[in-house]
């Protein structure tokens, strides 16, 4: 049977079935990575983000296809990361705006909410690009649209919907070059097509094989890992939606603050966020007990997770390890930096930043975790540096949900040009226009260079990449291909002229020695002997060394 009418418990199981055929596929779209270093993530970023809302509709209450819809991208948005994360979730926004109120949904209606998705996700984009995940999903819902009749169901729909999402994201190489060199069709436009597959799947009931069997799979914790004799260390990662009570607040007057302040007060690793009568919290603590029954003054709850923290120290790092201290003085001014890597992330410590998000080119941070590290900073205006330019649209997602301090985003693309602004940061003048204006400057004058293994074969800029080698690049740019890291890094200073600059940041990462580094340090001094060369050991993933000239 056909159907005509969507409601909400079948569009809660299409999101729930678009997100496990990602989650099941989502390798596939990370190795269709335009640079040839195994750095690629616009599948995981998009399966978290969809997963974030799919994650939001189990066990909810199907008051209607409209509020359902809303619970849905309203859990994306927190759960977005990276550029093709959040495109994503302004897709799924713009199809619940399109549904605001909607009972059930016939298929016009469904197909002018898809078209709302469009412009979404559109307006999120300062310059859109078309050859991405933007073209392919609005070429898709245009065909989808315009073949539609009266006797279309929405069935048909989504079967023309995945015919021209194929045949959009075909045609990707063509409007993007470097697509093209690199021989792959869009990453962000493919995962859209594993999220469509498992929609229709959804609605013929139809279960892939794919879908069935995701290829990572939850695992239950080690219980071993908590004993009898174990202390709790770290509390309990507590986190609800509770919804406001008319019997207990006033809705139309209550101050979130009221929530918010007294969460401060006995917990650490604050998220607090309302969404109409619904509250989203989540607290680290050690007596989640108290803030569930204080919370019950204000209402009820719909969702409640508790997870002891000390048993997830065991099994994996703790996030959020360079939380500042509780209750730290205020200030007019705070900094949040992004960086992956044990020294990076010290480093921006010791430069003054207050809280240092995990993520970077191979784990782009969601829109939720820049939100907690906002909480964690007292100050009238937060400083953002991103340093990667995959992790911007995120940071500004987070900025407008929040609403405690003025919150500007530096958009900085890179570690060397987020360690040079905050560097640099002086906040003397006390004007914050002015402030980011000469930090953006100083991001104008950085070069960071990267050397990183070759993951496959290719030819880009001229350059013949063979895997197992080593390539030396800046930004989208190959400037050198090498059978040894060290040398790779030497003949990339040589294309970079790294004698007119004054100051060379040597960062080696994980897999390089601390001996190694040295010589190569040493070996760069003599060979620009005007540059002062610095050497920081970064512990970063991906890149043996990053190299930032100023």
């Amino acid at each position: 049977m056909e159907t005509q009418l969507l409601d909400a418990a079948l569009f809660a199981h299409m999101v729930q079935a678009g997100a496990a055929n990602l989650g099941a596929n989502r390798q596939i779209v990370n190795d269709l990575n335009v640079f040839p270093i195994p750095d690629g993530d616009t599948g995981d970023n998009m399966y978290m983000t969809m997963d974030s809302g799919a994650a939001e509709l189990h066990g909810a209450a199907r008051a209607s296809l409209g509020d359902t819809a809303a619970q849905a991208a309203k859990g994306m948005l927190l759960g977005a990361r990276g550029n093709s994360g959040v495109i994503l979730s302004r897709i799924f926004a713009g199809i619940a705006h399109g549904l605001n109120g909607v009972e059930k949904a016939d298929l016009p209606t469904f197909s002018k909410a898809f078209s709302r998705g469009v412009e979404e996700a559109y307006r999120a984009v300062s310059v859109p690009v078309e050859g991405t995940i933007l073209t392919v999903y609005k070429e898709a819902v245009a065909y989808a649209s315009g073949r539609m009749t009266e006797g279309s169901s929405f069935e048909s729909f989504f079967s023309d919907f995945l015919t021209e999402l194929h045949s959009s994201l075909e045609r990707t190489p063509e409007l993007l070059a470097v697509l093209k060199e690199a021989g792959v069709v869009d990453s962000g436009g493919a995962g859209f097509i594993y999220i469509a597959e498992g929609m229709k799947n959804a609605l013929t009931g139809e279960r892939s094989a794919s879908a069935s069997v995701p290829q990572t799979g939850a695992r239950g914790p080690d219980l071993s890992l908590f004993t009898e004799d174990s202390e709790l260390s770290f509390g309990y990662c507590t986190e609800f939606l509770l919804r406001l009570q008319r019997a207990k607040v006033d809705l139309e007057h209550f101050d979130l603050n009221e929530i918010l302040d007294w969460l401060n007060q006995a917990g650490e690793s604050v998220v607090c966020f309302r969404d109409g009568s619904i509250v989203k919290v989540h607290v680290h603590t050690k007596t989640p007990g108290e803030i569930l029954n204080r919370m019950q003054r204000y209402g009820e709850f719909l969702t409640l997770k508790i997870e002891n923290m000390t048993l997830q120290h065991q099994q994996t790092q703790v996030q959020n390890q360079y939380a500042p201290p509780k209750q730290k003085p205020h200030k007019a001014y705070g900094i949040v930096s992004v960086a992956s890597g044990s020294g990076i992330k010290d480093t921006f410590v010791r430069l003054g930043c207050d809280a240092v998000v995990e993520g970077g080119q191979s784990m782009n941070p969601s829109a939720e975790d820049f939100l907690r590290a906002f909480g964690e900073v007292n100050a009238d205006t937060i400083f953002v540096f991103p340093n990667n330019g995959n992790v911007i649209l995120t940071a500004r997602q987070a900025a407008e949900l929040y609403d405690r301090a003025a919150v500007r985003i530096v958009p900085t693309k890179t570690v060397g040009e987020g360690y040079a602004a905050i560097s640099m940061l002086d906040t003397g003048s006390g004007d914050t226009d002015a402030i980011v204006a000469s930090l953006e400057e100083v991001i104008h004058g950085v070069v960071t260079g990267c050397v990183a293994p070759a993951s496959r074969a290719a030819q880009k800029d001229g350059v013949e990449i063979c895997p197992g080698d080593y390539i030396g690049f800046v930004g989208d740019r190959i400037y050198v291909d090498a059978p040894d890291r060290a040398g790779t890094l030497k003949a990339l200073a040589e294309a970079l002229d790294a004698g007119r600059y004054d100051v060379a940041l040597l960062i080696w990462g994980r897999d390089v020695s601390a001996e190694e580094a040295e010589a190569l340090r040493a070996e760069l001094a003599a060979a620009f002997s005007n540059t002062e060369v610095i050497l920081l050991e970064g512990d970063q993933p991906i890149y043996d060394y990053i190299f930032v000239l100023e």
